[in-house]
């Protein structure tokens, strides 16, 4: 197996990563069948057998808990106790999977044959594996992969087939349905669906919840779930939900299970296979209905080359460790373990703040391509660069971007030159090459005659599919940008000045980016080091003071987060201009867009 090392120095002293190993290597020179017929033989947890699929469903509807919920609903709805019961089961049908190793096999041989087609590798680092198979013998285990692409949950159970881990239990939303022979695969393949929302519907959330936990509970599978709860159309982080998180963690906190392992797991896509359906989504174009058609029809992807991907496992998280000091678990003692109890304040502030952490290292451990630089640097260059320039420029920002702890896959032993046009001719379709001049393409589609709003739309498709590549580097610049905006703000020397200006920036962008809560002093004081380090500025006891040779990376830490101050910018001017009347989110959205068509065509977004 062709394996390679990737470096990340974060501190001083270069910190190298795991090793990569590229699992299509072996795959292209086997036979697909034999592989997905093979013996499967997973590690399991303290070797417990997982019990049946019917044997689940009526440890869940038997438990102490659902019953109590059963009583409450009843006596609440004045419907009877069987009758409750019933729409229990009915809820648990529609939700439950039935794993089949048979199905899963079909799903191998199939995967087996896109996978090769669609990406030159997938990279996953060995050492990753080798503690996932430890922790999968010695805790439960939850999977928190990133969530990028409809391809993330297909692969992880690919690989897990592969490495011979327990296929995981995935929870997914309610759309896969409506695909109805795919769906029932996802099913037997070990997918779970809920609703994507249940407000207060007691029964549900009971049903729910204790499937999972008792899941967890016996052992039984790998849980596997998206803290974003959806797939980032724009390849930023998204604000975790805590829900399941929260459902997760419960065992521990009541002292059902001694610990359980959080597994954070970071997927990175060279090219992204939704990167147009995605662009138009955010310009208002309604998302497909997930169907077996339109997946059929999909299948042009297939003769695309969609790069490499590398799939990161990071190093189990111990809840235990995690509360250890921040959760009092003797609250959980007040009520019998079956009774609901909704969490208190410190565990809502406890779950929040685990949640933003994984996410955290989710992006930390995020392999960045090429591409991503160059994304970043046309996307700051409207009217194109020169190649020579682009090269020039693509070399000092990945040394600035390992400067300050990307983990960047950068071939070994290539002229940067070569190395940026393998990246222009993988994204030729955002491109536009004459001359030696590159710019980003005014259209992704076949030129034909346009009326002004429809080429405004044809461009804003190009500029937001290399937005959302420019946007996976923005964990690596993210605070010293904004301590590059606070100093340019601030208008003065002072640290407190500046300490100020940065604080209102990170609060202003908490919901934008991720930015764990009460990290600030933290968060300011790594900028700081950062830019110190690259000999940008120098900081003294009261001052921050710009060094000589600062400016022009000064100038591009503040292009970096330029899109989204005037982002802002745009929607306060309409709600300071436009609107008079209280907007659903529904309404606010294209009212705003329509707003902004209006101000690109008068030449007026400054």
């Amino acid at each position: 197996m062709a394996s390679r090392a990737l470096y990340s120095p974060r501190h001083p002293v270069l910190k190298k990563r795991d090793d990569f190993e590229d699992v299509l290597e072996e795959r292209r020179r086997s036979s697909d069948l034999r592989y997905a017929l093979r013996c499967y033989t997973p590690t399991l947890y303290k070797g417990l057998v997982p019990c049946k699929v019917s044997m689940l469903k009526s440890i869940v509807l038997q438990s102490d808990h659902l019953q109590c919920v059963i009583k409450q609903v009843s006596s609440e709805s004045g419907d009877s106790t069987e009758c409750v019961a019933e729409e229990a089961s009915l809820i648990l049908d529609e939700m439950a999977h039935r794993m089949q190793l048979s199905t899963v096999r079909f799903f191998v041989f199939t995967l087996s044959k896109a996978f090769k087609r669609l990406f030159r590798s997938v990279c996953v680092n060995e050492e990753g594996i080798q503690r996932l198979q430890q922790a999968v013998q010695e805790h439960p285990v939850v999977l928190l992969p990133s969530h990028r692409s409809y391809m993330d949950f297909l692969m992880m159970s690919y690989l897990l087939y592969m490495f011979d881990l327990p296929l995981p239990v995935i929870a997914a939303g309610m759309d896969f349905m409506s695909m109805k022979f795919i769906g029932e695969m996802l099913r037997m393949s070990g997918a779970f669906f809920i609703r994507r929302s249940f407000g207060g519907d007691k029964l549900y959330w009971a049903v729910f919840s204790e499937y999972v936990k008792t899941m967890l509970r016996k052992g039984y599978a790998p849980i596997e779930f998206f803290l974003e709860g959806t797939r980032s159309r724009t390849c930023k982080s998204l604000t975790p939900k805590t829900g399941l998180l929260n459902i997760v963690m419960e065992p521990f906190f009541k002292g059902e299970l001694f610990d359980v392992s959080l597994v954070p797991v970071s997927i990175s896509y060279e090219r992204v296979l939704e990167e147009s359906l995605y662009a138009r989504e955010l310009l208002g174009v309604p998302k497909p209905k997930e169907s077996t058609s339109g997946l059929l029809k999909a299948r042009r992807v297939l003769s695309e080359d969609y790069g490499s991907m590398h799939v990161y496992f990071g190093h189990p998280v111990s809840v235990r460790s995690l509360a250890e000091g921040k959760i009092k678990r003797s609250q959980y003692n007040l009520l019998p373990r079956y009774i609901p109890q909704k969490p208190s304040v410190d565990t809502h502030e406890f779950l929040n703040d685990a949640a933003f952490r994984l996410v955290r290292i989710q992006e930390e451990n995020m392999v960045l391509k090429p591409w991503v630089l160059i994304a970043t640097l046309l996307l700051q260059n409207p009217d194109g660069m020169d190649l020579s320039s682009l090269t020039e420029q693509t070399d000092w920002l990945r040394h600035l971007a390992l400067a300050f702890g990307a983990f960047l896959d950068w071939p070994d032993h290539e002229a940067c030159s070569e190395v940026i046009s393998c990246s222009l001719a993988l994204h030729r379709r955002l491109l536009s090459v004459s001359a030696g001049h590159v710019q980003l393409s005014v259209t992704d589609a076949p030129q034909v005659e346009t009326t002004p709003e429809e080429a405004v739309f044809q461009r804003a498709v190009v500029v937001l599919s290399c937005a959302s590549y420019r946007n996976q580097i923005l964990h690596v610049f993210l605070r010293p940008a904004l301590l590059a905006v606070a100093m340019q703000s601030a208008n003065s020397s002072r640290k407190d000045d500046i300490y100020n200006c940065f604080n209102f920036l990170r609060n202003m962008f908490s919901n934008e980016f991720i930015l764990c809560p009460g990290d600030s002093v933290q968060d300011f004081e790594e900028a700081c080091y950062l830019l110190m380090k690259r000999g940008v500025l120098q900081v003294l006891e009261h001052e921050i003071v710009m060094s000589a040779s600062g400016q022009s990376t000064l100038a591009f830490l503040c292009s970096v987060l330029e899109p989204f101050l005037q982002g802002y910018q745009v929607v306060c001017r309409y709600l300071c201009e436009e609107t008079n009347e209280n907007l659903t989110e529904k309404e606010f959205i294209p009212a705003v867009r329509s707003f902004a068509l209006k101000l690109i065509l008068a030449g007026n977004t400054g």
